[in-house]
């Protein structure tokens, strides 16, 4: 299955879940591609939309390695088989959490502002992300929402490795994903059009301002 776009796959998402409407969830998207989804979800399920703020903690030097992720609330998981593989010191880490902890940092008070997020307490949520590679982001996420006593989760994407998604699966009560690959090419291959978005793209999403400051500097 390719998707022609993010809007397309959040469509595909939306008519997946049309049996949660009853339950008014909540959907969070993550940001950026997540929330472009989560948006056609939210509006396929009649429902409240809101983000749920993760970002990837890096390797020093490989940008395009994610070696964990940082979640809002101080949430912080790592990959293991990835700190050992590439011989990650304790002060590599440090310095790419630190990272990390300040693009969260700035991305929280692009979107929230003086706003708190949505309560998930005792809700149903759906925590849609345009694709998974990893799992790490979705992971912390996943984490964010069960300190945050959210009731029933279910995990909505389109496209995932099995083996990852199978992994996640012990930590949200049910997952939703059209495209399971046995192997995952590069994420990109399964959309048309997998055009970068911009927090200038997914404010408007949310209904705030296209107000974007610059981003925090590498520490």
């Amino acid at each position: 299955m390719q998707f022609e776009n993010r809007a397309d796959a959040g469509r595909e998402l939306a008519g997946r879940l049309g049996y949660l409407s009853a339950h008014h969830p909540i959907v969070l998207g993550l940001p950026r591609g997540g929330a472009v989804v989560a948006r056609q979800v939210a509006d396929g399920l009649g429902c409240a939309l809101d983000v749920l703020l993760v970002q990837r903690v890096r390797a020093p030097e490989r940008p395009e390695l994610a070696v964990g992720a940082v979640g809002e609330g101080g949430v912080l998981v790592t990959n293991a088989d990835l700190l050992r593989e590439y011989r990650l010191s304790r002060q590599d880490m440090d310095l790419a959490v630190r990272t990390a902890l300040a693009e969260l940092d700035r991305r929280t008070e692009l979107y929230r502002g003086d706003l708190p997020p949505l309560s998930v307490a005792g809700r149903t949520v759906v925590l849609v992300d345009d694709a998974i590679a990893t799992g790490a982001t979705v992971r912390a996420a996943l984490r964010v929402l069960r300190g945050r006593q959210a009731g029933r989760v279910v995990l909505a994407v389109p496209v995932a490795p099995a083996d990852v998604l199978e992994e996640l699966a012990h930590n949200a009560d049910h997952t939703v994903c059209p495209n399971p690959r046995v192997w995952m090419r590069a994420v990109g291959h399964w959309y048309r059009d997998f055009s970068p978005v911009s927090d200038e793209d997914v404010l408007p999403l949310l209904g705030r301002p296209r107000s974007v400051p610059s981003p925090a500097p590498d520490l």
